[in-house]
């Protein structure tokens, strides 16, 4: 179970895949918008009835372009969350009523808990983002900035409280339906820590070491790759771009809006030329654009097939975008927009596969050519990427979940 934009889902049809290869019946219940991965991963689908990039365009949607603060953003986005996430509440309980087992992504952690309890069902976390309070770095929908040992476990612990009001009154309505005893949020989630509730977190301990103050259940088992499906190619009209001079510089925000994409897409353009190098602009959810000899725009493709052949990769930083081009072993650009992205982004800057990090409000031609010159002419850049993309695509993170499930059966076989 998982909601959000594709980065919040493409990791789960990998995961599922190798559920499904294992015997598993696995159903990916999401954003409709996101069926066709499912049926290509092999996964059954349910679906929840939330467009979310029709809502990031929304006025409330577009109401977050005018929040300059990584704060502001936090708080309007929670708002709009608020506001959405009782409308999954059925679905979600419907599709657990056919399962077994409940995986839940952070984006429906509360309400999922909440609904395995209540019918009985085991359930485990699977998790994109370190989001459990740690002295050791701060919240990563924060930002970087570090408040201390003591301040960054205060504001992780400040963080969960605040997400966890998103869920309050949705997990209230169903704890009366289910005939729960009613919790508070604080108390529900101090329950779930007590009784040690597994969380699984889907990239690697190189990328992110496991904080040594993190309780017992929390595990960092590797990347859950998204599921490409086998024989597909890149497009006709692409792989003639590629081959029609040397290797050019992906571009591409993910599934994040900004305000004016024209402005940025000449912006991105422009740094791209001054620095001597060919685009592959993803047109996204910004809606970039641009079309020339030496620039195309592109819709969504595996970043897996894609990455590969770039010089470099100009990102949003975005959990599901930064594993690609680690995988792919290709050096960074990223420019983060909001919430965990300044997060990875310093990431990617600390394990010396990115120069620097541009923060996207304040990006211009003349930074991202200064950038893009380092990253693709200082060799050490691409030398560290390749070599940390050998040692990450040498985990196996999905197996931990198929034990996890092992024990779970073993569990249910034994007599009483």
């Amino acid at each position: 179970m998982t909601a959000g934009s594709r980065g919040d889902v493409a990791p789960y049809t990998g995961l599922g895949h190798a559920l499904v290869q294992a015997g598993h019946q696995a159903t990916l219940v999401t954003h409709t918008r996101f069926a066709p991965l499912a049926a290509a991963a092999g996964m059954d689908f349910h679906p929840l009835p939330i467009d979310p990039l029709a809502e990031l365009h929304s006025a409330r949607g577009q109401g977050l372009h005018r929040s300059t603060t990584g704060a502001g953003k936090l708080l309007r986005m929670i708002g709009l969350a608020r506001s959405l996430v009782g409308r999954t509440a059925d679905d979600l309980l419907q599709a657990a009523r056919a399962s077994d087992v409940l995986l839940l992504s952070s984006s429906l952690g509360p309400l999922g808990h909440a609904i395995a309890t209540g019918l009985g069902l085991p359930s485990m976390g699977v998790y994109l983002q370190p989001l459990a309070a740690t002295s050791e770095f701060a919240p990563p929908v924060t930002g970087t900035r570090s408040w201390g040992p003591a301040g960054n476990r205060l504001a992780g612990q400040a963080v969960n409280a605040a997400v966890d009001q998103i869920f309050a009154d949705s997990v209230r309505t169903l704890q009366r339906r289910l005939g729960l005893p009613r919790h508070r949020p604080r108390a529900a989630r101090r329950a779930r820590e007590r009784q040690g509730w597994p969380i699984y977190h889907g990239f690697s301990p190189l990328v992110v070491k496991r904080p040594g103050d993190w309780r017992p259940g929390l595990r960092i088992t590797g990347y859950w790759w998204p599921h490409d499906p086998p024989h597909t190619q890149l497009p006709a009209h692409l792989r003639d771009f590629l081959s029609a001079g040397p290797p050019p510089v992906f571009v591409g925000l993910g599934s994040a809006t900004v305000p004016d994409p024209d402005q940025l897409s000449r912006t991105l353009v422009q740094g791209l030329r001054s620095a001597g190098l060919r685009g592959v602009i993803q047109r996204g959810w910004s809606g970039l654009h641009t079309e020339d000899d030496d620039m195309i725009t592109i819709d969504d493709l595996p970043h897996h097939q894609l990455f590969p052949h770039m010089a470099a990769a100009v990102h949003h930083a975005g959990a599901g975008t930064t594993a690609a081009a680690l995988r792919a072993g290709i050096p960074a650009v990223p420019l983060p927009v909001q919430f965990d992205a300044a997060f990875w982004a310093a990431r990617l800057t600390d394990l010396g596969v990115a120069p620097t990090a541009i923060p996207l409000r304040r990006l211009t031609a003349s930074a991202l050519t200064a950038a893009l010159v380092q990253a693709t002419n200082d060799h050490s850049y691409t030398t560290r990427a390749r070599a940390l993309a050998t040692r990450i695509t040498q985990e196996d993170g999905t197996s931990p979940i198929l034990h996890a499930l092992d024990r779970l059966g073993t569990a249910a076989d034994r007599p009483d």
